[in-house]
């Protein structure tokens, strides 16, 4: 990217009624101010968006692996893998993301950490940042347990989690439980003390059971709808707790087949300011053609970007995250700005990042088209040359 200054005009952005010119200098994002006001931002080179969406990439707060190599089976040989992860999730349009490990044993637990927080300090320019891993799992209630292998399943204490975690706490960001497996919540408590987010999931919680979590210190619920009690009139269950707590953020699947899109559209309607947010769940062969893949000691038969086991258990998509944008708008579940949001803002605010402002680099800018005729949503990196 030039080092001269650029001035991008009539740009719509998250949060703003009125249409922006920002400007960037060195690479960096400046200002942002109306149109209308008086230019602060004398360039050389002015960008017209003509009113198309402007943004920062997506973070994914939950995948699982792609390109064949799942995060989980990670070791010391595996890092030109992972970078090239790093980089083929840049091309997808994410600037970040928490690789998630999903129940295994202590050790592979722990060969994966290692890997991850060796390349964690490698980033670079063109390629996503590791912001840390997700664990989901070994805490998790059997009877939910989805597609994780029954015989990794860990009881919920904090000697559990420090054996699971060992030497690389530090490197935890997130991590997926089940709350009525401790309820005394100390395990949380400790967790919350280590700054580590706990997100409740693959659970049997009660509403009463959630709600008494959350007032431990869990603040996030993964995968809604999908792994824990469906809502009920009568048994409301963790997931109506969630939405109705204003300090818990709830990821969720936009997939077509995790969760019907109408009730993603009733989730979205009955939370128009709730902390949603959205992730990919991808699993390995994301970025590979449709097939059967290894997965762990099994395997796993990708169709049209949904993975399954034998059995039929629905495991993960292939489909990535901005595709999951794209299909809130193709869905015609929300607005377009609310659906950028959710995969952009929306989960930086989860992880306390900062979402578009001055002081951010402008390679992480996307630009976003909607044609309301076809109700697609069309997006691509402002500035592509940063990628290489």
């Amino acid at each position: 990217m030039s080092t001269l200054p650029i001035r991008l005009e009539n740009a719509r952005i998250i949060g703003y009624s009125k249409l922006q010119e920002v400007g960037i200098q060195d690479g960096v994002i400046q200002t942002i101010q109306p149109m209308d006001a008086l230019s602060l931002t004398p360039a050389p080179q002015a960008i017209d968006l003509a009113g198309d969406w402007l943004s920062l990439g997506g973070i994914d707060l939950q995948i699982n692996g792609a390109l064949g190599q799942a995060f989980p089976d990670l070791t010391h040989t595996d890092q030109a893998k992972l970078q090239e992860i790093c980089q083929f999730l840049w091309q997808q349009g994410v600037d970040g993301f928490l690789p998630t490990l999903v129940t295994t044993s202590i050790e592979k637990f722990q060969q994966a950490l290692a890997t991850l927080s060796t390349q964690r300090s490698q980033n670079g320019k063109g390629q996503a940042q590791i912001l840390g891993a997700h664990l989901e799992g070994p805490c998790l209630n059997a009877t939910k347990r989805g597609a994780h292998p029954q015989e990794y399943l860990q009881p919920l204490s904090i000697e559990t989690l420090q054996a699971v975690m060992g030497p690389y706490i530090d490197r935890v960001r997130v991590i997926t439980l089940a709350p009525e497996l401790e309820p005394s919540g100390e395990a949380v408590a400790w967790l919350r003390s280590h700054n580590i987010i706990v997100s409740l999931g693959h659970s049997q919680a009660t509403a009463a059971e959630a709600e008494a979590a959350f007032e431990q210190g869990a603040s996030m619920v993964t995968h809604a709808f999908n792994a824990m009690p469906s809502l009920n009139h009568r048994q409301p269950g963790l997931l109506a707790a969630a939405l109705m707590h204003h300090q818990v953020w709830c990821g969720f699947i936009a997939d077509g087949q995790h969760v019907d899109p109408l009730m993603l559209k009733l989730m979205l309607q009955a939370s128009p300011e709730k902390g949603l947010f959205l992730v990919s769940d991808a699993l390995a062969p994301l970025g590979l053609p449709d097939g059967v893949y290894p997965w762990d000691s099994r395997q796993i038969e990708v169709v049209a970007g949904t993975a399954r086991l034998p059995d039929g258990t629905l495991s993960g998509t292939t489909l990535s995250l901005l595709a999951g944008v794209q299909n809130l708008v193709r869905w015609n579940l929300c607005s377009v700005e609310r659906a950028i949001a959710l995969g952009t803002e929306a989960p930086r605010r989860a992880l306390g990042l900062p979402g578009l402002g001055p002081e951010q680099p402008a390679c992480c800018l996307l630009r976003w088209r909607h044609h309301p005729q076809t109700q697609t949503l069309k997006w691509q990196r402002l500035f592509p040359s940063e990628d290489a």
